[in-house]
């Protein structure tokens, strides 16, 4: 079995104390996928997203992948991104702030 690149399911049963751990965006829109967990297949991604309203829910790491943009560009992972609780980014995306 291959060294997974994320901490699967390193969130269950954290509530209020989870972290979101990786940051996923389009850098031709304003989407936003904030990872909270992934299963063991690594597609099925649980977190919170940021597209036309603000949502907690699931997404396909592999059609993230799939999605082609605008000028050949593709989505993204934050590189820089550093893990941070989601109550923290939830609470504030719905107030406007970005992370």
């Amino acid at each position: 079995k291959k060294a997974s690149k994320f901490p699967l399911q390193s969130q269950d049963g954290k509530g209020e104390e989870a972290e979101i751990i990786v940051k996923f965006f389009d850098p031709t829109g304003s989407w936003t996928w904030y990872l909270m967990n992934i299963a063991d297949d690594e597609d099925y991604a649980w977190g919170i997203v940021k597209g036309h309203d603000v949502e907690l829910g699931s997404f396909s790491i592999n059609e993230l992948k799939s999605l082609r943009l605008p000028f050949g560009l593709s989505i993204e992972r934050d590189r820089f991104f550093e893990p941070i609780k989601a109550k923290v980014v939830y609470d504030g995306l719905t107030q406007g702030k970005h992370y």
